[in-house]
């Protein structure tokens, strides 16, 4: 880590984590970059989150599902039990460090669930043996985990145990998407799906894990990096230590990291922004975050995330409404509620978003 650099404002932080994760920087070579680039990106609305892939590298959502078709971006569970979507060639490495953590975290509802180590492992060899025959969905494992007695399919939760057999697969490194085939999630050993890996050094991991975050998300804080990768605070440390182009800075008093050599800067200078909730523009951080314009009519953060199919309004570096995608006939329509105070110069600008964003979901404006 080098020296601090200068003290610098909100603002500027902002218009330079958009320039870095690729929204107002230079386009990525397509959408098996863009998720290198930022690790994982969160994924339990699927197409939502394949449009803000296409975002970044001025494709489209297809783009994106094709390239998870082939396997070269494996949607799965990694940072913690929600999907996301990882580059087959980093999965191991990003499992190694935090899937401890992550099952650990997931300890006591196993209990509730009545599924000690010793049945999850009994589950998961029969799992492995039914994947052998070919790939399987989720409801045909749970088929194959009654069969062998395992679960009892007249439980209540019968559905939820399935779930985290699954789950603690993913996180083994066991099984994994498979490249799909029509629109149901299917499951594959992922021995047949991940580039093959030999022994992964810890430390080395840990600190292409914090460079590459720092330089895809920065200028970001600590505790941006422990909430987002599930590394402790000691790891996050000594990692940001041994990375010497990795500079401190200031804003408004908070510690902030960012990678100078790596960012980018804006070449596609754009007032505004309809973002997934769950995008990593708005999620990933909680230090130096979006400030709320004062007529934003949007409901609080905790209610936006428990919506899906929508997001937050960005407009000259502030918040000021919320979206939502509806369906005409099959089509997808956006439904923005603005700050009313926003200026006409403004709206403008949120609605040559909204045709971006359609375009990047891969439809015309209805």
């Amino acid at each position: 880590m080098r020296a601090s650099g200068p003290e610098v404002d909100a603002d500027a932080v902002l218009a330079a984590r958009l320039a870095t994760q690729r929204l107002t920087g230079p386009p990525a070579d397509g959408p098996v970059q863009v998720v290198r680039e930022l690790l994982a990106v969160q994924a339990q609305d699927a197409p939502l989150a394949q449009a803000m892939v296409a975002l970044r590298c001025d494709g489209t959502a297809a783009d994106v599902a094709a390239a998870v078709a082939r396997g070269e971006i494996i949607r799965t569970h990694v940072l913690r039990p929600t999907w996301h979507y990882v580059a087959a060639a980093d999965l191991r490495g990003l499992l190694q460090l935090t899937s401890p953590r992550v099952e650990s975290g997931m300890a006591s509802r196993h209990r509730q669930l009545d599924l000690d180590d010793g049945r999850l492992d009994s589950a998961l060899e029969v799992v492995l043996a039914r994947l052998e025959g070919g790939h399987a969905t989720r409801n045909q494992l749970g088929d194959a985990l009654a069969e062998a007695g395992i679960l009892d399919r007249d439980d209540a939760v019968f559905g939820q145990r399935v779930g985290h057999v699954l789950l603690v697969g993913e996180l083994r490194a066991l099984i994994c998407s498979a490249p799909q085939a029509g629109a149901e999630h299917r499951y594959a050993p992922a021995e047949k799906v991940l580039p093959p890996a030999g022994p992964l050094d810890r430390e080395q991991v840990l600190d292409d894990l914090v460079g590459r975050f720092v330089a895809s998300h920065g200028p970001v804080a600590l505790s941006d990096l422990q909430r987002w990768a599930k590394v402790t605070l000691t790891d996050a440390r000594a990692a940001l230590r041994r990375l010497d182009d990795v500079v401190r800075i200031e804003v408004d008093g908070e510690e902030l990291w960012h990678r100078p050599g790596s960012a980018l800067a804006e070449t596609r200078p754009r007032r505004a922004w309809l973002l997934s909730v769950f995008d990593e523009a708005f999620l990933s951080y909680r230090t130096v975050g979006w400030r709320r314009s004062p007529g934003n009519p949007d409901g609080p953060d905790e209610r936006r995330f428990a919506q899906s199919g929508g997001g937050p309004v960005l407009c000259d570096g502030r918040d000021v409404g919320g979206w939502r995608r509806r369906w005409d006939h099959g089509r997808p329509r956006i439904e923005a509620n603005l700050d009313p105070d926003l200026s006409s110069s403004a709206r403008g600008a949120v609605d040559e978003a909204v045709r971006r964003l359609l375009a990047a979901i891969g439809a015309e404006a209805v």
